[in-house]
């Protein structure tokens, strides 16, 4: 199909496109499915400069995975100024969701294995919620109006971890944002008393645990786990800290692993008050309002980006 032919006017059963408008803005949203590997279908929310391109894309994640199609939307009506940037800067930008994240699962099951059984698929484990974000990416490559060699990556908290997560073993994005990444399974953190497991579930209750500080941070990492893990990258990654954060240990020895290693890394800290403030939300009046520091973080991202993503 070609760009100008995009999207179709008719509904494709195996690749679904329905078009929406957006409040208060010129730019429409195309919702989609994209097909993981095991066959689910993951739910991203897609747009693009006019024009046939090809267009540069960033894929978007924030926190956890889960709330599907309707969550996706809401994102889109409410959490979307930092997209609406990048469309005016000339990038086709995504708004991912994916499945929830399972407690330390990257950490025990090992490299998801594809192979088959009586003409079928076999897999040696369930995907992980960054693998969906790994499909994802290889399927915006096959759009026509997308550079497949200029794809990009911004996660925030667990979108942030993910970001290494899929680094480590993917090497299709030539540029990864990583803010306020919560890598604490990424690095094999021996988590101190601030974090408990819940009776009721058996699941590790980090809500509450303080890793404000590098010094506390980097002796509970599992050092040779880690530094494995970051060798394999090769994408480069800009590592966002927050100040105040609760969590900033873990942002700063999250860049200074990939420092140490050598790889293209860059750091920068802000004074916010919000977790998540590199995603503006419209405000009680329903408009965006960014403050000063989300407008330089964002101008940060884009700067970034542009420097990694000449065609």
């Amino acid at each position: 199909m070609s760009a100008d032919a995009w999207p179709p006017k008719a509904i494709d059963p195996e690749h679904v496109i329905v078009s929406e408008k957006v409040k208060g803005s010129a730019i429409p949203v195309h919702l989609m499915y994209v097909e993981a590997i095991d066959g689910a279908y993951i739910p991203i929310a897609l747009r693009k400069p006019e024009g046939p391109g090809p267009f540069p894309i960033v894929l978007f994640a924030t926190g956890n995975g889960g709330g599907g199609m309707a969550m996706l939307r809401e994102h889109v009506q409410n959490l979307s100024w930092t997209q609406e940037q990048y469309v005016a800067a000339g990038y086709v930008a995504v708004w991912m969701r994916y499945r929830a994240e399972v407690d330390y699962a990257y950490d025990r099951i090992g490299k998801l294995i594809s192979s088959g059984r009586q003409g079928r698929q076999l897999l040696n484990r369930g995907p992980l919620e960054y693998e969906d974000a790994i499909a994802i990416a290889d399927y915006v490559k096959t759009l026509p109006f997308v550079d497949a060699k200029r794809v990009g990556y911004m996660g925030m908290s667990h979108g942030g971890e993910m970001a290494l997560k899929i680094a480590s073993e993917y090497h299709g994005f030539r540029a990864m944002v990583a803010s306020e990444p919560a890598s604490h399974e990424f690095l094999r953190l021996k988590p101190d008393e601030t974090a408990k497991v819940d009776p009721a579930t058996g699941l590790l209750n980090v809500e509450k645990m303080l890793m404000r500080e590098p010094e506390k941070v980097r002796p509970r990492i599992t050092e040779e786990i880690a530094k494995a893990r970051v060798a394999p990258i090769k994408t480069p990654i800009f590592v966002q800290g927050r100040d105040s954060d609760e969590l900033q240990g873990i942002f700063r020895v999250s860049y200074d692993l990939l420092a140490e290693a050598g790889k293209d890394a860059d750091w920068k800290s802000y004074d916010h008050a919000l977790h998540g403030f590199v995603y503006p939300e419209r405000n009680d009046a329903g408009v965006y309002a960014p403050d000063a520091v989300q407008l330089r973080a964002v101008a940060d991202t884009l700067a970034f980006f542009a420097r990694h993503m000449r065609s």
